[in-house]
């Protein structure tokens, strides 16, 4: 679903003056890109993308990774976390940023919301992947798990000594939550998808039983509520204001 979404932008935003797909590279910011999942495909299809992570070893392994794959020469590694975003990418200057399961992490995710801005273009987008609270609530309760999940159901993060209720994560979101944030920092939520709505839930031998059918499933109930509320990710897709 969220490569789905991807390469609807990127088609859109890539369009020449003529309206033809691929016109031209878009610059690409990947925010905790890691060893490259998300940027080297973008690379691969003709965008320049800066991946900016605090792990050494995970940028090392994203430049042997987009070297390996041919396109050393449109990826670039910077260090640093998403709080100095600001500091390490020049205002105005990406067409798209990704900031996938970083904002569950960071000291300020509404400074980070405002550094995702700062650097996109006017019109340019962002691609947010958070954790839901409502499917962590689930997961919990379903595994006999009460008190952390009631905890969690109210908006508390606790911590646990058991190693099935540790949690590493500092804060969950719903879509109004996420949403709430990223239009604060002045973008636009356009699309809320949820990722795997159900997968997660679904016993895996009922899911390797017909794969084709889950996907189909997942695929409708993404973008509906309530089913897409209780997914385990939400993916939200927001433009900077013009």
């Amino acid at each position: 679903m969220i490569w789905a979404v991807l390469r609807g932008e990127l088609a859109a935003s890539s369009a020449d003056s003529s309206g033809t797909e691929g016109g031209r590279s878009l610059s690409v910011v990947d925010v905790g890109g890691g060893t490259g999942g998300f940027s080297v495909p973008l690379a691969q299809a003709g965008h320049t993308v800066t991946v900016v992570d605090p792990s050494p070893d995970a940028l090392a392994a994203l430049l042997r990774r987009a070297a390996d794959a041919g396109v050393a020469d449109r990826v670039s590694a910077l260090q640093g976390d998403a709080d100095s975003l600001s500091e390490l990418i020049p205002a105005g200057s990406a067409d798209l940023v990704l900031c996938h399961a970083v904002l569950e992490v960071v000291d300020d995710p509404p400074a980070v919301a405002d550094a995702l801005a700062r650097v996109l273009r006017p019109g340019g987008a962002a691609s947010v992947l958070v954790a839901n609270r409502a499917a962590a609530v689930l997961s919990r309760a379903i595994g006999g798990q009460f008190g952390h999940a009631a905890s969690l159901l109210r908006g508390a993060m606790p911590a646990s000594t058991s190693s099935a209720g540790r949690d590493a994560l500092r804060r969950r979101f719903d879509a109004h939550e996420a949403g709430a944030l990223l239009e604060a920092a002045g973008l636009a939520v356009e699309q809320i998808h949820g990722v795997r709505v159900v997968a997660d839930l679904v016993p895996g031998v009922l899911a390797d039983a017909d794969p084709e059918g889950l996907t189909a499933f997942e695929l409708e109930a993404s973008t509906l509520p309530p089913y897409r509320d209780i997914a385990t990710q939400l993916h939200l897709l927001a433009r900077l204001r013009q």
